[in-house]
């Protein structure tokens, strides 16, 4: 059996928390998601998703298109 891996870009040196790097891989890895999704997926509250996501997305390293969240390109 094997498993098949993609390789990813190495996380961005401005993510110091451990649960920022967690929601960056977890939507490098599904190619995006909502807040919903991010918070059934990593089982954290919504209210720590949000402040995470509003970092991400000051620091340019997340964009939001409604209720899709995306990495930037």
């Amino acid at each position: 059996m094997s498993i098949e891996t993609t390789p990813h870009a190495p996380l961005p040196d401005e993510l110091d928390s451990p649960r920022a790097k967690l929601v960056y891989l977890s939507l490098a890895t599904t190619g995006g998601a909502t807040l919903d999704e991010l918070q059934v997926g990593l089982d954290l509250p919504k209210i720590t998703l949000y402040t995470i996501i509003r970092t991400l997305r000051e620091r340019g390293l997340v964009n939001q298109e409604g209720e899709s969240l995306t990495l930037a390109a």
